[in-house]
């Protein structure tokens, strides 16, 4: 039998592809080929549609268990073996999956601003072209909608940023002392630091890693009449594609158009002060319960924008995004 012996399981946007890089660094470690598996997500086949894209995400999922083991046969003998599907701990029905199968696991989870957790998650399926609203505060208020029709983990912008619910449900299936939580920034700030502190609860040594690579900022396309266009027949070939799989459209239309999407884009454009006004309500009692939950202070996400990241909407330094824009976690 070979499966992780721990895993990072969230969240999405928080820099888990870039951590997912740096512990694959470490010799005492082995991370998955495949970084987003996502295997403990369904018990069995995933969905077959859902939101604009989410029928390709589907179809890449690792939900055969011998297949997910296989993922691990690469690992030298006594190597911590782990891989990162940031969706986890949102997932309730997942952790208690891995409860049932790995219940030693030790397991990583990373948070970030909920706010700007949620602003980066829509402007990484703005600019792909997948999201059909201009304004994340517009797009948030869509989520109940979404979730009805069936639309994947990725558009949830609001229930993915409700860490207090998701770490009260880990810690009812887990001892404290199998999880880690520590902060996005952290990672950004003082990554050395935080590595170490990663390596030591993994049990291998430290100091034998020293940066987290860093990932491509993702482009802003400007909400104009091309974007209007190149994202509509985007949103088109991929519904051919959840209709037809296999069909070569996706490889003669959509790979060439997600290219033209992010052409000539702009950084990532700050969220606002009113946006961030807007959005705040969504978290605020759950930030409440995630102080209660981990006996720490998370004040700063409910204020302006300060002691988390800068001047408001401002993004901090060195911000990791996904090299594609298929809705997979980053």
């Amino acid at each position: 039998m070979s499966l992780p012996t721990f895993l990072v399981l969230g969240a999405p946007k928080a820099g888990t592809t870039a951590l997912h890089a740096a512990l694959s660094r470490h010799p005492g470690l082995y991370l998955s080929p495949v970084k987003e598996p996502k295997f403990f997500l369904t018990d069995g086949p995933p969905p077959e549609k859902g939101g604009p894209g989410d029928a390709q995400t589907y179809r890449e999922h690792v939900w055969r268990r011998a297949e997910y083991e296989a993922l691990f046969d690469g690992a030298p003998a006594g190597a911590g073996r782990g891989e990162a599907t940031p969706f986890y701990l949102y997932d309730l029905e997942a952790q208690k999956r891995i409860r049932n199968l790995v219940p030693d696991a030790r397991l990583i989870a990373i948070l970030r601003d909920p706010v700007e957790r949620a602003h980066s998650n829509w402007t990484h399926l703005w600019s792909a072209g997948l999201e059909p609203v201009g304004d994340v505060v517009e797009a948030c208020a869509l989520e109940p909608e979404r979730i009805a029709a069936g639309w994947s983990a990725f558009w949830h912008y609001v229930g993915l940023g409700r860490y207090g619910e998701q770490l009260d449900h880990l810690y009812s299936l887990f001892p404290r002392e199998q999880v880690l939580v520590f902060r996005y920034r952290e990672l950004l700030e003082r990554p050395v630091p935080t590595l170490d502190r990663i390596f030591a609860f993994l049990g291998v040594e430290e100091g034998l890693v020293t940066e987290v690579p860093r990932e491509n900022v993702t482009a802003h396309p400007d909400a104009s009449a091309r974007h209007r266009l190149l994202a509509r027949a985007l949103r088109v070939s991929a519904a051919v594609d959840a209709a037809l799989p296999g069909h070569p459209l996706r490889a003669r239309v959509t790979v060439p158009l997600e290219r033209a999407l992010q052409r000539g884009g702009r950084p990532r454009r700050p969220l606002t002060w009113e946006q961030r006004q807007a959005l705040i309500p969504y978290f605020e009692a759950d930030v409440r319960l995630l102080e209660k939950v981990t006996g720490e202070e998370f004040g700063d996400w409910l204020a302006p924008r300060e002691a988390s990241g800068g001047r408001v909407g401002e993004r901090p330094p060195g911000q990791f995004q996904a090299r594609n824009g298929r809705p997979n976690g980053g």
